[in-house]
């Protein structure tokens, strides 16, 4: 029987190369597209021998063209840490905006069903908690954070008015914080930029006094919500999330006696529209799809931790690590 075949965007990044992963496993033809921008072709050479995997260098904010059938496509091309959509907002906004609008155009000519990455930054700094789907946010348009904000939610706008107007099928899933193998050390995020500091013998940093609070899901569970949800009948947006939420405070005292190591928490200025709570609801996801994190953080930590200290030595003192120190995302 023919295989079914599905087209991957960001496809060398950290979600993108599990989802390559994932639908590989499951007997799918996976075709993968990146502009290697923020991805590591390194993520994804274990694929390359495989007869039913594919890739193209692309940027898909240009027009995207793949011969064949389509069956479904996953719309995770993105820069998705504050230090690279700091250093490059054009090509965020861009690439939420222009790049979803040509998959989506891909979608409808080849009949297939579309799923788009969207977040939980789509809540802002938020006035409830949890987040549930119903909530419509508290962003800033044109604070530093707004290029990653208001891309992800033009692009969920985009996805309904084609689903509505062009009867494309599509699904949106909301991600909160992840972590897991195959994250940037030095990515700007908070779990791996702890985990760098500790690594180095250096203090972790904290913005604010520390009490914000992030939810933390393990990427095996995150990649299960979303295969699960792309399969479902749903078509409005769906949390996907681990809700055991823990202050940045109490998490950096985490990996401090996760790694063994004597380092003192810092405190600095909290940047500007940074969130001060961050947990989903997930109760959509449960009636829906039948799902919940499966993985607890002490274990996905020991994992994680294990795959940073394997990586190359050079890689935890990257020269431009001092600038991946600037949120706690």
């Amino acid at each position: 029987m023919e295989k079914k075949r599905v087209l991957i965007t960001g496809a060398a990044g950290f979600l993108g190369s599990h989802l390559c992963d994932r639908f590989i496993k499951e007997g799918y033809y996976v075709i993968g597209m990146d502009n290697l921008i923020t991805g590591d072709l390194q993520n994804i050479e274990h694929l390359f021998a495989l007869e039913h995997f594919e890739f193209f260098h692309h940027d898909v904010s240009k027009f995207v063209y793949v011969p064949g059938k389509l069956d479904y496509i996953l719309h995770f091309a993105s820069p998705a840490s504050p230090i690279d959509y700091l250093k490059i907002p054009i090509q965020t906004l861009k690439v939420g905006s222009l790049g979803t609008h040509n998959l989506l155009g891909l979608a409808r000519n080849k009949g297939a069903r579309m799923i788009i990455a969207s977040t939980s930054e789509v809540y802002g700094d938020p006035s409830v908690n949890p987040q549930p789907e119903e909530y419509w946010g508290n962003v800033n348009p044109v604070g530093p954070r707004g290029v990653y904000d208001e891309a992800k939610r033009f692009q969920e706008a985009m996805t309904m008015a084609y689903h509505t107007f062009h009867g494309v099928e599509t699904r949106i899933v909301r991600i909160f914080n992840t972590y897991g193998p195959r994250m940037r050390l030095n990515d700007g995020r908070v779990l791996p930029a702890f985990i760098g500091q500790a690594l180095r013998g250096e203090d972790l940093t904290v913005f604010g006094d520390g009490s914000q609070t992030r939810s933390f899901c393990y990427v095996d569970d995150l990649i299960e919500g979303i295969y699960r949800l792309l399969l479902s009948d749903y078509a409005l947006p769906v949390n996907i999330g681990n809700p055991d939420e823990i202050t940045i405070k109490q998490f950096g005292e985490e990996i401090i006696k996760l790694t063994g190591t004597n380092q003192k928490l810092v405190l600095r200025d909290l940047p500007v529209d940074d969130p001060k709570q961050r947990r989903p609801d997930i109760t959509k996801a449960r009636e829906i799809l039948g799902w919940e994190p499966k993985v607890n953080r002490a274990e996905g930590l020991k994992i994680t931790y294990e795959y940073f200290k394997s990586l190359p030595k050079e890689a935890l003192f990257n020269k431009e690590h001092k600038d991946f120190t600037t949120y706690n995302k």
